[in-house]
C-alpha cells in the first residue's frame, strides 16, 4: 500500500482492511441527553449497569434521572465486579434473563461496559458458557444475530470499552484473563462525558493512562494487516486484524495527549484541566486497537492478572487481590518494547517521540530502548509498581506466567515479532524490575 511502506503487501497476506467506526457522543454535559438517545434507540425497559461505587455518585443519578424524563422504565443492576469473572458474567446474565429488558445501559469503567455486553450477548442468545469465548480457550463461535441495543456510558478512560465489541473477563478455572471479540459486542453508542472523571484517585488515573497508552502503541507496532493470511471468506476478517492506515491516525494522536497530560494529571492536585485531553486520548486509542487489535503487553497481562496472589492495589474499590488492567499491561511494556522494537523501528521511534522522548540522535536500532525509556521515566513520576515484582511476581513464577499467558493466540500473533516460548519466557524475566 502506498500510504506506508510497513503495509507492503506479502504472498498470502490480506489486501484489505476494515473500518468499524463506534457512535460516539463526546462533551461535557453530554450524559444529562442519554434518555433521549435511549428512546432514539427505541428502548422502553432498561437494564442499567453499574458497580456499588458508581451507583452512589452524580454520573448514575445523572443517566438514571435522564432516562425516567424520558418515560423509560429504568432498573438497576450494581453487582459488576471490579476485572469480572466468568461468576460475575453470568450473574449479570441472571439478571438480564429473568428481567425483561428492552436495552441496556452501563455505567462504569470497563468491568461495567464489559458485564453489560456479555449479558446482553448471553440472555440474548443463550448458549455454553465457551462457546463465544475467543479461541483456544473457548469455541469462539460468531454472535449468532443483532443484540438488543446498548448505550455505554464510561466513568473511566483507560479500556475504552464503549469503542469495541470485545469483552475481557477472569476464567478462574484457568487462572488468566480471556475474552469475547465480536463486532455485534460495540455499544450502538458511547457516551463520553468527561465531568464523569472528577471522582477517580490518582493511582486510577495513572493505571487508566498507561492502558490507553498501551492500546495505542501496540496498535500502532501491531503486525501490519497485509502481513495477515488474508481469511477464506471476507466475513471472517478479525477484529484483530492487524495496523492500518486508519488506525495509525488515532493512535498517534493518542499517544501524544498521554504523553503531554498523564504526569500532571496524577500529580497535579486539580486535574480537572487534563480530563477532556485524557478522555479524548482514550477514545482514539479505544478506535486504534478496535480496528488493528493489541500483541504482547496485553497477552502477557492476562496471565499476570490471572495468577495474582496478594496485590491490593491502593484507590481500588475491590474486596480481593487484583492487579488492574492498566497496571498488568505496563509492568510488561518496557520489555516487550526492546523485543519489538527491530521488527518495525520507525514506529517505535514515532510513538516514543509521541510520548514526549528526546529522540534527536537516536539510532533506529534504538528504537524500542528509546521507548522502553521514556515509559520507564513516566511510570516512576506516577508511581506505578516497579516491574512484575511491584505486585508481587518473583523468578519462580515465570514458568507458570508463561504457561498461563502462550495460549493467547490471538493477541501474540499480531505481535510483529511473534515469540517461541522460551522467548515469551525471557519477556517475562526482564520485565521483573526496571530501577
Amino acid at each position: 500500500m502506498v500510504l506506508d511502506p510497513y503495509f507492503e503487501p506479502a504472498v498470502g497476506g490480506d489486501k484489505a482492511f476494515t473500518v468499524e467506526a463506534p457512535k460516539i457522543k463526546f462533551g461535557t454535559g453530554s450524559l444529562s441527553e442519554i434518555g433521549d438517545d435511549a428512546k432514539a434507540l427505541g428502548m422502553t425497559r432498561v437494564a442499567l449497569y453499574t458497580d456499588p461505587v458508581v451507583a452512589k455518585l452524580a454520573p448514575l443519578a445523572t443517566a438514571r434521572k435522564s432516562l425516567e424524563a424520558a418515560g423509560i422504565d429504568v432498573v438497576v443492576y450494581d453487582e459488576t465486579e471490579v476485572e469480572p469473572t466468568d461468576r460475575s458474567f453470568k450473574a449479570g446474565t441472571a439478571f438480564a434473563r429473568d428481567g425483561n429488558f428492552d436495552g441496556f445501559v452501563s455505567v462504569g469503567g470497563g468491568s461495567v461496559m464489559d458485564t453489560a455486553k456479555a449479558s446482553n450477548l448471553y440472555s440474548t442468545y443463550p448458549d455454553d458458557f465457551l462457546a463465544y469465548v475467543n479461541a483456544p480457550v473457548g469455541a469462539a463461535k460468531p454472535v449468532p444475530g443483532p443484540l438488543k441495543p446498548h448505550i455505554a456510558c464510561p466513568t473511566t478512560f483507560g479500556t475504552a470499552s464503549e469503542c469495541t465489541g470485545i469483552a475481557i473477563f477472569d476464567l478462574l478455572e484457568m487462572e488468566a484473563k480471556t475474552g469475547i471479540a465480536n463486532a455485534r459486542l460495540r455499544p450502538n453508542l458511547g457516551i463520553l462525558d468527561p465531568s464523569a472523571l472528577a471522582t477517580l484517585p490518582r493511582s486510577i488515573v495513572a493505571a487508566n493512562g498507561f492502558d490507553v497508552f498501551s492500546h495505542a502503541v501496540e496498535s500502532l507496532t501491531a503486525r501490519p494487516f497485509s502481513q495477515r493470511p488474508a481469511p477464506e471468506n471476507s466475513n471472517l476478517r478479525p477484529l484483530g486484524q492487524g495496523a492500518n492506515p486508519y488506525s495509525d491516525m488515532a493512535c498517534l494522536e493518542s499517544i501524544r495527549l498521554i504523553g503531554a497530560h498523564l504526569i500532571d494529571a496524577v500529580n497535579e492536585t486539580d486535574n480537572s484541566a487534563h480530563h477532556e485531553a485524557l478522555m479524548f486520548a482514550g477514545m482514539l486509542a479505544g478506535i486504534g486497537f478496535g480496528n488493528a487489535g493489541c500483541h504482547l503487553p496485553h497477552g502477557m497481562s492476562y496471565a499476570v492478572a490471572g495468577l495474582v496472589r496478594g496485590y491490593n492495589p491502593p484507590g481500588w474499590p475491590s474486596n480481593h487481590p487484583m492487579v488492574p488492567h492498566g497496571i498488568s499491561v505496563i509492568v510488561n511494556a518496557p520489555a516487550v518494547f526492546r523485543f519489538t522494537g527491530p521488527a518495525c523501528p520507525e514506529r517505535h521511534l514515532k510513538a516514543a517521540e509521541a510520548m514526549g522522548a528526546d529522540i534527536s540522535g537516536v539510532a533506529l536500532s534504538d528504537a524500542g530502548g528509546a521507548l522502553a525509556d521514556r515509559v520507564i521515566d513516566m511510570m516512576r513520576q506516577t508511581d506505578m509498581p516497579n516491574g512484575l515484582q511491584g505486585v508481587g511476581y518473583t523468578e519462580d513464577d515465570l514458568e507458570n506466567l508463561t504457561d498461563k499467558a502462550f495460549p493467547q493466540k490471538r493477541l501474540l500473533d499480531n505481535s510483529p515479532q511473534v515469540p517461541d516460548r522460551d522467548q515469551l519466557k525471557e519477556l517475562f524475566r526482564a520485565s521483573l524490575s526496571y530501577w
